[in-house]
């Protein structure tokens, strides 16, 4: 799984050593990586456990979801994670953006744009057919890297079990 988390100072030297390599992208001052080694799941389950989509979520289920996804990214600055994102595909054809976060200190700097951008541009998703995503209140944020209103929406349905929480 994850090694354990205990204060930022092994952050910093990791990330700044990576920052030449096609994992990572710097983005006005911090670091975009994929490297799940850097990823502050106590963190990351404590934004997402206090969010609308996944009030409650328990951390088992945060840490599943990170490890069974396609592509997760996280952001940095001075060693410290400010934000998270994670892409669910098949790499061939299809690909779901879920989990976007970034901590209230560090929005309206561009980050949610730029992971998302990190995620469109990324080689293993390339070629696909479609992207798609769900917000109730960040849709300028994905319009501006590209994002329409679902075509024909009522060719799409969810499936929400009652035990789905």
């Amino acid at each position: 799984m994850h090694p354990p988390r205990g204060g930022t100072q092994h952050y910093g030297d990791e990330i700044t050593e990576k920052a030449n390599t096609t994992l990572n992208r710097e983005h006005n001052g911090y670091i975009i990586s994929e490297d799940r080694a850097l990823l502050d799941m106590e963190r990351v389950h404590c934004w997402l456990s206090n969010t609308y989509w996944s009030p409650g979520i328990a951390r088992e289920k945060v840490e599943r979801a990170a490890q069974f996804s396609s592509l997760v990214l996280g952001v940095y600055l001075e060693g410290e994670q400010v934000a998270y994102c994670r892409v669910v595909s098949d790499r061939a054809s299809f690909a779901y953006i879920g989990d976007v976060y970034v901590d209230e200190a560090h929005r309206g700097k561009g980050l949610g744009k730029a992971m998302i951008r990190y995620a469109l541009d990324h080689p293993e998703h390339q070629g696909l057919r479609r992207w798609v995503l769900a917000t109730l209140d960040a849709h300028d944020v994905y319009a501006a890297v590209g994002f329409e209103p679902l075509v024909m929406p009522e060719r799409w349905m969810a499936y929400l079990p009652k035990s789905g929480s």
